[in-house]
């Protein structure tokens, strides 16, 4: 079973992630910030990567150090589960259309993390969620999953259509990623030798 669990506590946040690689999209998530619970469930929906998120965070400050430290413990379990990520595609990739928006989403589980996100979001809140959270979700995710993570909004005017599309556009490249190839057998993907 490729399953992690990760437990993160900071003088700012608790944290716990449960993942199992091999699932079918079910989901828990409640970090007590709404929109970013939504997200989440659409990024174990569409990657059929099982996941529990349970959250407790300063949100009586803001909601940064709790989305922050979610995607870092989400990019920690990611890791753990992958193991050592023989037989896996490692490479993942998905143009997404919602509404008005389209994305592309291009992703190495390399251990080499890069952030490229140009996502230019029209409004600076979707509700209450501020939406400068998005990168810096992203940014701790592809850190700390060791993820090489492309992030392009093709079109769009809508903050909420394109939020959402970059979530499953991620979700359906990781589940790409994260699959094995049976031709592959156990080997590591790369020359190398490792990853």
């Amino acid at each position: 079973m490729r399953t992690a669990t990760i437990t993160r506590e900071t003088a700012e946040t608790r944290i716990s992630v449960e993942l199992n690689l091999d699932g079918t999209g079910t989901y828990d998530n409640q970090t007590g910030v709404g929109f970013f619970d939504h997200m989440l469930d659409q990024l174990a929906r569409h990657s059929l990567i099982d996941m529990t998120v349970k959250a407790k965070g300063d949100l009586h400050i803001d909601d940064h150090h709790t989305v922050e430290d979610t995607g870092i413990a989400l990019g920690q379990a990611l890791v753990k589960a992958l193991g050592d990520k023989r037989g896996i595609n490692r490479y993942g990739d998905c143009h997404l259309a919602m509404d008005d928006a389209q994305v592309r989403a291009a992703l190495d589980l390399s251990a080499r993390p890069y952030l490229i996100c140009n996502l230019d979001l029209p409004t600076t809140k979707i509700g209450a969620f501020d939406t400068e959270l998005v990168r810096e979700f992203f940014q701790a995710f592809s850190t700390h999953g060791g993820i090489t993570l492309h992030i392009d909004r093709l079109h769009g005017f809508n903050s909420h259509h394109i939020v959402e599309a970059a979530f499953k556009a991620v979700a359906r490249a990781l589940r790409v990623a994260v699959e094995t190839d049976p031709r592959k057998g156990d080997a590591i993907p790369s020359t190398k030798g490792a990853l």
